[in-house]
């Protein structure tokens, strides 16, 4: 007798369509909407050109002070010093080319950056930064340049230090304030408003670049 084995097929299972197998147009346009959102968000609270300009001109208040420190070293912990000096210029020439030979430092990328030609002396040149001469390598916590300030006067909290109107003098960065750089190297950026007491008194002496 033959026996035969009737065996049944697998039923195949089969799920239903379901309408949410994939993204819809609506949906798509959602996504669409809040990567815009969010990229938008970014870039707006990104640094402003302000905090761009200032940290370009810190960049470069890094780069004089380490030829000062290097002049300090050389010169029993004394920053550069000219008798009778009445312009940043005077003082700091004498950074050029022994302690740097990159000029370009002493301008603020603000108002554009240039070389000194190889046949001039930087006492011939015009420059960006303030110069407090009379400083020493060991006052840490003391301010040692700037930007140009509004005049070579001593100033209290909150004096006006930088142009408020974006015109000469004290301008660099129109009104858009400035930078300090203390005796540790360090950079601290600024309105227009002194942001600690900026004391100039003997043997201090405040030099301003040309007008």
């Amino acid at each position: 007798m033959d026996y035969k084995i009737f065996m049944k097929e697998p039923r195949q299972l089969r799920c239903p369509p379901s309408n949410n197998a994939a993204f819809s147009l609506i949906e798509l346009l959602v996504v669409l909407a809040v990567v815009l959102i969010l990229t938008t968000m970014y870039w707006n609270h990104g640094p402003s050109k302000r905090d761009r300009d200032l940290g370009s001109c810190r960049q470069n208040l890094e780069k004089i002070y380490l030829a000062m420190q290097i002049y300090a070293h050389d010169n029993a912990d004394k920053y550069p010093e000219t008798t009778n000096a009445v312009t940043s210029e005077a003082a700091l020439a004498t950074l050029v080319p022994h302690y740097t030979s990159d000029t370009a430092i002493f301008i603020c990328p603000t108002i554009g950056r240039s070389s000194l030609p190889p046949d001039k002396s930087l006492r011939d040149w015009k420059i960006s930064y303030a110069y407090y001469m009379g400083r020493r390598a060991s006052e840490t916590d003391k301010v040692l340049m700037s930007d140009a300030q509004v005049n070579t006067s001593s100033k209290t909290t909150g004096s006006t230090v930088f142009s408020e109107t974006g015109k000469s003098p004290g301008n660099n960065h129109g009104k858009g304030g400035g930078n300090f750089m203390t005796g540790d190297g360090s950079v601290v950026s600024s309105t227009g408003n002194a942001p600690f007491p900026l004391v100039v008194e003997p043997p201090i002496v405040l030099l301003n670049p040309k007008p």
